[in-house]
């Protein structure tokens, strides 16, 4: 009870007066994995079912540019490939958002495959 009295005090730390978030996908930065571009590699800040968050010179892209992009997972057993489209739609200070456009059943099995697979790592290192 005293738990519950205290935690209604403290103050939130969103400016938005509910809970809800305006993401549609959690992003993921535990994997890894790198993005190719136009032949180029970038490394990937953190990625979701529905974008990526690539690390590079924001100079090479336009603000909604659209993209090919390879994501190149790197799983226990193998190296996942899954091509997408996608379009940048934020860029700054060496970071470039890309938002994925509708993905595939395929597409959406390789990403169940790569949180799967970080899943299992994660068991597999908890049990040594």
């Amino acid at each position: 009870m005293l738990q519950s009295f205290l935690s209604s005090l403290r103050a939130s730390a969103s400016n938005d007066s509910s809970t809800s978030t305006r993401r549609r996908h959690a992003r993921r930065d535990t994997d890894q994995c790198v993005a190719v571009v136009c032949g180029q590699t970038f490394p990937v800040e953190n990625w979701s079912f529905g974008g990526v968050l690539l690390m590079g010179d924001d100079r090479l892209f336009g603000n909604g540019q659209d993209l090919d992009v390879t994501m190149k997972y790197k799983l226990n057993s193998a190296i996942l490939d899954v091509p997408l489209r996608g379009k940048v739609i934020r860029k700054n200070s060496l970071r470039i958002a890309v938002e994925f456009d509708a993905t595939t059943n395929t597409v959406q099995r390789y990403f169940m495959q790569v949180v799967d697979d970080s899943v299992a790592r994660e068991f597999a290192n908890s049990q040594v």
